[in-house]
């Protein structure tokens, strides 16, 4: 992993699967030490930024299985 600038932007982007995959290579690489500080500093940042992608489908996701769930129950609530 040597790409590290507009981060933010191509995380933006990613599915699911491709921030996870890349979240994987950035914590393997981390787990094998970088050559440099920075170049450490530079592979956290991502994966944290991986990290919070993955979390913001996951959350997406949540949402639409309860949104699936309340409109497939009569009245619209999931209380039993």
């Amino acid at each position: 992993m040597t790409e590290t600038s507009g981060a933010a932007t191509d995380v933006a982007t990613l599915s699911f699967e491709q921030a996870r995959d890349e979240l994987v290579r950035v914590v393997a690489e981390l787990e094998q030490g970088a050559p440099t500080l920075e170049h450490s500093l530079a592979l956290w940042e991502r994966g944290e930024a991986l990290a919070a992608r993955c979390e913001e489908w996951l959350l997406g996701a949540k949402r639409r299985l309860e949104a699936a769930r309340e409109s497939a129950v009569p009245g619209g609530t999931t209380e039993a």
